[in-house]
């Protein structure tokens, strides 16, 4: 049996940690300034817009911690390991969920199910592993199915001939047959 049957495999290309890190973390620090205001604006308070920095601006760094804990995880282990596959994102979205439970974000969730304020507490190592467990599990099960499309060989140009309309091969060309 020849190899040839077999495809190529691409060389990794590694991926700048600390810079990817700090674009993530920026971009998810402006999302967590836009989640701050947002909590600023619907809370009863009397700081004003200035409580948009102090009395909920715990979350705009909260946010920034967990993009770039995500980003620098996914990235390291992607370099130490030279393979790009969904292993990579689980692991990064494992540790920006322990950090997620370490905070105590997971108190929302007591609502919803009243019997887990008894079982994991917030700010906890049992609400921390299992925000970790969830968050992992999902973003393994997204970047394992193609990014919710399944379209991981397509290429830009294919998505675009498929989206636009062919043109119609014109008529001429029969009639030119004698």
């Amino acid at each position: 049996m020849s190899d040839s049957s077999l495809p190529e495999a691409s060389p990794y290309d590694p991926k700048p940690t600390l810079h990817y890190a700090a674009k993530v973390g920026l971009q998810a620090g402006i999302i967590g300034a836009f989640v701050s205001a947002i909590q600023n604006a619907l809370g009863t308070h009397s700081h004003g817009a200035a409580g948009f920095a102090t009395r909920t601006g715990g979350t705009i760094g909260f946010f920034a911690a967990m993009g770039a804990t995500f980003a620098f995880t996914e990235s390291f282990v992607a370099n130490q390991r030279q393979k790009n596959d969904a292993i990579n994102g689980a692991v990064g979205a494992c540790t920006a969920g322990f950090l997620a439970g370490l905070r105590g974000i997971g108190h929302a969730y007591h609502f919803v199910l009243p019997a887990m304020a008894e079982l994991c507490p917030a700010r906890s190592i049992p609400m921390a592993v299992g925000s970790c467990v969830i968050m992992g599990a999902a973003m393994g099960t997204f970047d394992y199915s193609g990014q919710l499309a399944g379209e991981q060989g397509s290429t830009r140009e294919e998505r675009r001939k498929t989206f636009f309309k062919q043109p119609l091969k014109p008529i001429v060309e029969s009639a030119e047959v004698d």
